[in-house]
């Protein structure tokens, strides 16, 4: 889960709610599929979606500014499957909710966790992923919990559930705790013997950790840590737009294509 990330730079969102299209497009900063153009002509709504393009593999700005990753497919194959289009914007975490605050933006997705804290200000989609916290450590290592840790470094993604966990076992000021603006530097910190551990998403860490080569480690799952779930977010009341998603979101899980997506992300060898 991310928390807050203030090494991001946001880009700045310049597109209002109500943008209206005359074509149906494809693709990360595209409109997606949806139901056609409602009565007499009119083109029908695209919904501004914001997320923070920084958290692979959930959100990825890939290199011609196009965004990709497991939430934009996810969104996009709810939206098709609930019949509304969608415009993607890059716009940083802490611009997200602000937009949705203004009604710049319609929709977030961008693996946020469903929290008491925020469902007082924002509503929820039912879940569309479940995370828990890991713990890599040596293939050799004695650990077997988060406990086990103590006294020992341990790297985490700065702003996520990561550091949290570790703070409430260990205290806030933990002399271990070395935090990174990305999980890549903490993981290479770790195989460098810089940090004796690391915490953090299972779907992100699980991520990079397959793209290590000839590297011997394991991954702990603590039952400790609690689980969290990621829903996508509007603005509170805003029931006609979390209807729909919520009838793509049921859908998708129905035939069989949430979890098609999460094969291709998670399941690959």
């Amino acid at each position: 889960m991310k928390l807050r990330k203030t090494w991001l730079t946001s880009l700045v969102l310049t597109v209002g709610v109500g943008l209206l299209v005359s074509a149906c497009g494809t693709g990360g900063n595209q409109a997606s599929s949806g139901s056609g153009t409602s009565g007499g002509g009119t083109s029908e709504k695209v919904y501004v979606v914001g997320t923070d393009a920084a958290y692979p593999p959930f959100q990825m700005l890939e290199a011609d500014n196009k965004i990709t990753g497991h939430d934009i497919d996810v969104l996009n194959a709810i939206a098709e499957a609930g019949g509304f289009k969608v415009e993607w914007k890059n716009t940083g975490w802490d611009p997200l909710f602000d937009g949705l605050d203004r009604g710049t933006v319609d929709i977030g997705i961008s693996s946020i966790t469903i929290t008491e804290d925020r469902k007082k200000k924002y509503d929820f989609s039912e879940p569309y992923f479940e995370a828990n916290q890991l713990i890599l450590v040596p293939e050799d290592s004695p650990v077997n919990k988060l406990a086990d840790l103590k006294g020992k470094k341990i790297g985490v993604q700065g702003a996520t559930t990561g550091g949290e966990v570790v703070k409430k076992a260990f205290g806030d000021t933990y002399q271990g705790l070395k935090e990174y603006d990305d999980m890549p530097s903490a993981v290479d910190d770790f195989f460098n013997g810089r940090v004796d551990a690391v915490v953090g998403d299972n779907g992100v860490i699980q991520y990079y950790v397959k793209k290590i080569k000839d590297k011997k480690f394991k991954l702990i799952k603590d039952d400790s840590f609690e689980k969290e779930h990621y829903g996508i977010m509007v603005k509170k009341g805003n029931t006609e737009i979390m209807n729909k998603i919520n009838d793509g979101l049921k859908k998708i899980k129905e035939n069989g294509k949430l979890q098609e997506i999460y094969n291709q992300y998670f399941n690959k060898e």
